[in-house]
């Protein structure tokens, strides 16, 4: 049970990183507490609470004239830890592929964890750490 559980919450990270990727507000809300908080290198050393710092990120415009660059991430080497029957840590590096401004394919990495909390019959995003590598 906790092994299926385990991978639903891998899967549930990809999908938020495809959200992410697509620049899917929607989707994205729908894995995300109203009330998460993170550390992430945009919000320089602050604790970031909510929602709107990120929804920011989502809104920017694509430059005129650009056509937006395809984005894959992929999660290596995940490991997920069972807090509680209810709360799972999911940590990783994750890999993010993209075109840079030449159009060469480049990939980046950076550290990643997620806290999930099960809120009624779904698994929600509550808290996340991400770090550049050093």
């Amino acid at each position: 049970m906790m092994a299926d559980t385990a991978k639903d919450l891998v899967y549930l990270s990809q999908k938020l990183l495809d959200a992410i990727a697509a620049g899917d507000w929607n989707a994205y809300r729908q894995f995300v507490a109203d009330d998460i908080t993170c550390f992430e290198p945009e919000a320089r050393g602050q604790l970031v609470e909510g929602l709107p710092f990120h929804e920011y990120y989502f809104n920017l415009p694509t430059p005129v004239g650009q056509k937006p660059r395809p984005v894959q991430n992929t999660i290596a080497s995940p490991v997920v830890k069972f807090l509680a029957p209810d709360v799972a840590l999911v940590a990783y590096v994750r890999l993010t592929q993209t075109l840079d401004d030449a159009g060469k394919p480049v990939t980046k990495s950076c550290e990643e964890t997620r806290l999930w909390k099960k809120q009624g019959n779904a698994w929600k995003h509550v808290h996340f750490h991400r770090s550049l590598p050093g």
